[in-house]
């Protein structure tokens, strides 16, 4: 299966969740067994050598990455979260959207002192959302190993907020 292949099985949702927005809706690879696996086998391949000690995971569809790659690599696994959702003390970073700000939260006890850490998310899109994610875990003094996408929609320049990271997308729109 090609890369070719997977960007084809990603199907455009018109006017989703408002009009005027393209969604590209990653389900139809999720539901096929050999296209998720290589999908997750080719984003692990980046990063293999890298020394990951810990994956974090952008809700919601950022942990089915995230899980799949830090079994692959042998790391653990952290999850980011909306306020309200983790049972633990937390830590916070509240980020800038387009039209306001947002708030996400890790437990306070996720990631050690100088772990090496691989931020992962389905969507790479304005990076708004991965920038507050690297500021919340630059909390912990980890070192922020790389990020990892499925997906980049490089027409929205979201590695433009990320300059400095070591940045990989399986799939360009």
């Amino acid at each position: 299966m090609t890369m070719k292949d997977l960007k084809a099985m990603i199907r455009n949702i018109p006017d989703f969740p408002k009009a005027g927005i393209m969604f590209k809706d990653i389900t139809p690879l999720l539901q096929d067994g050999e296209a998720f696996q290589q999908a997750i086998d080719q984003m692990a391949a980046s990063w293999a050598d890298k020394q990951i000690d810990v994956v974090v995971g952008i809700e919601a569809r950022g942990f089915i990455f995230a899980a799949a790659l830090a079994y692959k690599l042998g790391a653990g696994l952290v999850i980011v979260r909306k306020p309200g959702k983790l049972p633990y003390q937390t830590k916070t970073v509240t980020y800038a959207l387009e039209y306001g700000t947002d708030s996400l939260q890790i437990h306070e006890d996720a990631i050690a002192k100088g772990q090496r850490v691989l931020i992962v998310d389905d969507v790479l899109a304005t990076g708004g959302t991965v920038k507050g994610v690297a500021e919340l875990i630059q909390q912990f003094d980890a070192t922020i190993a790389g990020i990892a996408f499925l997906s980049e929609l490089s027409f929205l320049n979201g590695r433009e907020k990320l300059q400095g990271m070591d940045i990989t997308s399986l799939i360009s729109f």
